[in-house]
């Protein structure tokens, strides 16, 4: 695997601000209850504080206000590049939103589960051009593991 150090170093400049989850979960709309739903429960089992639609947009509040504040609120995110992701950021949607934010903030670690690199640099380049993950590599349990330990880092001087 490559470096996720410009990853590690915006961790870093960000774990001393209060009240910040560890990731935010980027993923597709049609991923909610399948792959993102196992891979939020992985992260939170390996003690990741993560944000994910599913629980933390409460009915009845806007829902792109809660997504912007669940952004602004972590220090990390992942993107869960599924084929479904691959269609959504096409469209346009709320992934590619998300997306964009990410990328600006150099914030960002793509999970490729049953897409591959190449799949995902054909519609998103500056994503497909990130480090990150492939649950064809191994398995989504040992990748939350390893965002554990990288979110797990403290301030310098600590």
């Amino acid at each position: 695997m490559v470096s996720l150090e410009p990853v590690r170093k915006a961790v870093e400049s960000r774990v001393s601000v209060p009240d910040l989850r560890d990731v935010f979960l980027c993923h597709a709309w049609d991923d909610r209850k399948t792959a993102a739903k196992d891979f939020h429960d992985l992260l939170e089992a390996a003690k990741v504080s993560t944000w994910f639609s599913e629980k933390d947009i409460p009915y009845g509040t806007p829902f792109m206000r809660e997504i912007d504040k669940g952004l602004a609120k972590s220090k990390m995110g992942i993107v869960l590049v599924t084929p479904k992701f691959l269609e959504r950021i096409q469209a346009e949607g709320i992934a590619d939103k998300e997306l964009s934010v990410l990328l600006a903030r150099d914030q960002l670690i793509p999970v490729m589960h049953g897409a591959t690199y190449s799949d995902l640099r054909n519609v998103s380049p500056l994503l497909g051009s990130r480090n990150g993950f492939d649950t064809a590599e191994e398995p989504m349990m040992e990748i939350a593991t390893k965002v554990s330990e990288l979110v797990a880092l403290r301030p310098a001087g600590l």
